[in-house]
């Protein structure tokens, strides 16, 4: 198992890409000649994958979208012959067809090596009782996440969703020390622990959170509701599914795995390549994917690549926290909102909670806006309703509505949380 964690020489991104750039100039004629869609649509686009040999090269290459995928179900995009694959992923496939994402003997591996050094960058070892509470069967979280621990050697329960009772029951009397789902789901189950007062008999050290954007105000009440460190994964069903990405203890970034993806951050407007360090949309180029290969993917997903190297010691680059998706990005009178600013007013805005919901309406051809935010019972909800509708104006800058609910009034989730809601016509 090729599991990088620490190097004595980082080699700096300088270098990181140099690599890629090696990777590029085999892999790029290969996906053309065994995938059929790619040679179409590098004919089409006129690009000879030959001439590409730089990171700067790529901007000659047409993006792939999630559009092109579901147009290509089931199996459109394979790049094996069918024989070669062994098993079937899908993304939900609630906003139209879903997408069929086969992989390899090759691939199932690649993606259990990438999910085992997400565990232990954050601290998991062998003697670890992890409990998987994501979706299993087409979903890719929870089979993703239960490879990556009998990879590591560490011992899986695979609780799957839902069913607080049954997960506090296995939490207690199987002694987890890491759980593993969506934010949203940590913090119900940090909330109903803390509700019932048993955390004296929880014996979780750390939380593996993702599935969903999820800011600082979330984090520190679940740590400190179970009195564990967490950290964030990232990843996409369309490029293996979670574990492409995670933050490590210094907290300072996600760490990817340069040697199986090759990350670039581009404006989400002219699709011009970014510097690392400026914020854009995240795409992705699979350099080992067999099955299906993705070349220049857009995730939509809102961050940037981070110039310096990690005080972990990790040789794996970093890139920032995801602000948002573009496709979640709202237009409130001329102003564009993600959910991760709100995130951010929240974190410094005193007597603030993590929970939030934003609700837009428009009377009379006028946008409104409206942020309902929980606040902490031992604030005054008048003052905590002033300071972040300043904050809000800013940060963001508009002038919203702020309404302050009890701790709790919100709707809890099982999976993601809804945070937009938009009831313009």
């Amino acid at each position: 198992m090729a599991i990088l964690i620490k190097a004595e020489n980082q080699p700096g991104l300088e270098n990181i890409m140099r690599q890629q750039e090696q990777k590029l100039r085999t892999l790029l004629p290969a996906i053309y000649r065994n995938s059929p869609f790619y040679h179409r649509k590098l004919n089409d686009s006129g690009v000879d994958p030959h001439s590409i040999k730089t990171f700067t090269g790529l901007e000659r290459l047409p993006f792939t979208t999630k559009s092109e995928l579901r147009t290509g179900y089931p199996l459109g995009l394979l790049a094996v012959p069918e024989e070669q694959v062994v098993r079937i992923h899908s993304s939900s496939g609630t906003t139209g067809k879903p997408v069929i994402v086969p992989y390899t003997a090759n691939d199932v591996s690649s993606w259990a090596e990438m999910m085992a050094r997400c565990l232990i960058l954050t601290g998991v070892t062998r003697t670890d009782r992890v409990q998987v509470t994501p979706g299993y069967g087409l979903w890719t979280a929870g089979t993703g996440f239960q490879a990556g621990v009998e990879r590591l050697g560490a011992m899986a329960i695979p609780t799957g969703p839902g069913n607080t009772e049954k997960q506090i029951e296995m939490m207690t009397d199987l002694r987890t020390t890491v759980l593993i789902g969506t934010s949203s789901y940590g913090l119900l189950l940090a909330e109903e622990i803390h509700k019932r007062g048993i955390k004296d008999r929880i014996e979780l050290v750390r939380g593996i959170f993702g599935s969903e954007r999820w800011g600082d105000k979330m984090r520190a009440r679940i740590e400190e509701l179970l009195n564990i460190e967490t950290f964030d994964i990232y990843g996409l069903t369309e490029i293996y599914g979670p574990g492409i990405a995670i933050d490590c203890p210094e907290h300072c970034g996600l760490h990817y795995w340069h040697d199986h993806l090759l990350f670039e951050i581009i404006d989400p407007e002219t699709g011009r390549q970014l510097q690392p360090g400026e914020q854009g949309e995240l795409v992705v180029t699979t350099l080992t994917k067999e099955g299906m290969p993705l070349l220049r993917y857009r995730t939509r997903d809102i961050t940037s690549i981070i110039p310096e190297n990690c005080p972990c010691g990790s040789p794996h680059p970093m890139i920032a926290r995801v602000l948002g998706r573009t496709d979640d990005m709202t237009k409130v009178k001329g102003v564009n909102i993600y959910p991760g600013q709100i995130d951010h007013v929240l974190q410094i805005t005193e007597g603030a909670c993590s929970e939030y919901q934003i609700i837009i309406t428009r009377e009379q051809g006028k946008d409104s806006c409206l942020i309902k935010a929980e606040g902490e019972p031992v604030f005054d909800f008048g003052k905590i309703s002033r300071q972040l509708r300043k904050n809000i104006k800013e940060r963001i800058g508009i002038t919203a509505g702020v309404e302050i609910i009890p701790q709790g009034t919100l709707p809890r989730s099982e999976k993601k949380s809804k945070r937009v809601f938009d009831y313009r016509e």
